[in-house]
């Protein structure tokens, strides 16, 4: 197989988002009423009406973009014949992409993964008292140089590298102070830009372990199941299938590093030529693009993205 599904993470949310699928496609619907009764509220009413501030907040946000990725995945699986564990070598996603990627892989049911974003949105938000942390994004400088900037603007503070995206692009995160060195320090190192990111709470650092603590609770009590096709782990850049091991690292993505250019380079190194993008946005295919030399990003969010996506996986299949 040369084909990879992933998932996008936080960033990728819009109002309207998946609508045009649900109108389409009744197994689209399916999805968005089944995360609607796993959280007993009408989320898909924020979804596609918002306001944009009410479905910014992380607790929606996290759901919601789950929602919109199952929705179009069951759409390729109604209408294109897309298999999972058929057709994808792995599964992998941004963040609280990674849950997507799990409920795809039928490693988690799709009610359970609402409650989980839910729960894990909140946690996270709660870790953290707003404006205490920051994130910033640093461009133009390589992953080792981006540490070695977070590391020397600490100065026993928390600063660490979130977010390893591919292309030159860094995120660091941590507390607010440390994190505004850090724009400096980069800026004399060579970034090409640095700049605070308009996010709620420092995500993917130290600062969040209460929020990981909230998720070892919650996690304990759900059934993880060996998923269809290997889980790319964010925090391993590697492969796993172990459900106490997706469990774990569930866990520890919380205050770890997404090593998100290192996972799509080892799925490429493996084969994969045709990385589809399951839901919102084309986020994760312009990165693709940027790290896998030859790869292509097939971004799948509405439904005329459907023919070609199943014209993509055929081309896969046969290359």
């Amino acid at each position: 197989m040369t084909a990879a599904f992933t998932f996008p993470g936080q960033g990728s949310q819009a109002v309207g988002m998946g609508k045009a699928l649900a109108d389409a496609f009744p197994a689209a619907r399916a999805v968005f009423d089944e995360v609607d009764s796993a959280l007993d509220e009408k989320l898909t009413s924020t979804i596609w009406d918002g306001p944009a501030e009410i479905l910014q907040l992380t607790e929606n946000a996290q759901p919601a973009l789950m929602a919109v990725s199952l929705a179009a995945l069951r759409v390729l699986e109604t209408e294109a014949g897309f298999l999972v564990g058929r057709d994808a070598a792995f599964v992998a996603g941004h963040s609280l992409g990674e849950y997507s990627a799990l409920a795809a892989a039928g490693s988690l049911t799709i009610g359970d993964t609402a409650r989980l974003l839910r729960i894990r949105g909140l946690a996270m938000q709660k870790a953290v008292p707003v404006g205490v942390g920051a994130m910033a994004a640093l461009l133009g400088l390589d992953y080792e140089a981006a540490v070695a900037v977070a590391s020397e603007a600490a100065q026993g503070q928390v600063c660490q590298a979130a977010n390893d995206n591919g292309g030159g692009q860094v995120v660091v995160s941590g507390d607010k102070a440390a994190v505004e060195r850090a724009l400096d320090i980069a800026k004399t190192k060579g970034a090409r830009r640095a700049m605070l990111l308009p996010v709620s709470a420092p995500f993917h650092c130290r600062l969040m372990q209460p929020a990981a603590d909230a998720m070892a609770a919650a996690l304990a009590d759900v059934t993880i199941r060996l998923p269809a096709s290997p889980l790319i782990a964010n925090v391993l850049a590697a492969p796993i299938s172990d459900p106490d091991e997706i469990r774990r690292r569930l866990v520890e993505q919380v205050t770890g590093t997404v090593r998100w250019r290192e996972s799509v380079a080892f799925m490429a190194s493996e084969g994969v030529t045709r990385f589809f993008e399951i839901g919102s946005g084309k986020v994760l295919s312009g990165l693709v693009k940027r790290i896998a030399e030859g790869a292509v990003g097939i971004s799948v969010g509405g439904p005329g993205d459907i023919a070609a996506a199943k014209d993509a996986l055929a081309t896969a299949h046969s290359a």
